[in-house]
């Protein structure tokens, strides 16, 4: 297992996150897409009783605390897929907003330096740190240009509004196609990946 010492969170810091229906009433903005990721992401059976079966050992994963803003396109699809896993295996999820708790964001740097979002991380019932997943799966990373080929068009300053409102339309789209999806699934298989890793 994982090992961490000296942890802002503590058990009371990690009672005071909220729960993902608090996070839908309290955003600004984007709900439609909180939304539609969260109904429309399927999960893999396998998944979930992988994980249900982590959960049952003496040193599993029981709690999931979670660090994201509304605005952030990686949390719009991330966040929801982490609340439908959690709802899934009982899982308990507590979510901060990272911007008014920069502390605990400072424990999670992507690569010790980036206050990358969403950031999940996994705890004993007894509140032993497992191990943190940041921000995008591989698969998102490896599948970019398709991607930026899409909003690098939306950016063009030279483009007509005609056109870049036919962009975003596209753009739209994409976040509800195959490709986006299959982020998802990829975001849950790299979770799985890591508490079978850190969980003996």
């Amino acid at each position: 297992m994982a090992t961490q010492t000296e942890s802002v969170v503590t058990p009371e810091r990690y009672e005071q996150g909220i729960s993902w229906q608090q996070w839908m009433d309290t955003i600004d903005r984007n709900q439609d897409q909180f939304a539609y990721n969260h109904e429309a992401h399927e999960l893999d059976a396998g998944d979930v009783a992988a994980i249900k079966a982590l959960m049952a050992k003496a040193n599993g994963p029981a709690k999931c605390l979670a660090l994201g803003e509304a605005w952030c396109t990686d949390v719009v699809r991330g966040m929801p897929v982490m609340a439908r896993l959690a709802e899934a295996t009982g899982l308990d999820l507590k979510i901060f907003f990272r911007d008014q708790n920069l502390d605990i964001m400072s424990e999670f740097l992507y690569k010790g330096e980036y206050q990358s979002i969403p950031v999940f991380v996994f705890y004993t019932k007894d509140h032993e740190y497992i191990g943190h997943w940041t921000e995008k799966a591989k698969k998102v990373r490896d599948d970019a240009p398709l991607l930026s080929e899409i909003t690098s068009k939306m950016r063009d300053p030279e483009i007509s509004a005609e056109d870049r409102a036919k962009y975003m339309e596209e753009y739209a789209e994409f976040k509800k196609g195959p490709v986006w999806a299959s982020w998802r699934e990829a975001q849950v298989k790299e979770i799985r990946e890591l508490l079978e890793a850190n969980v003996k």
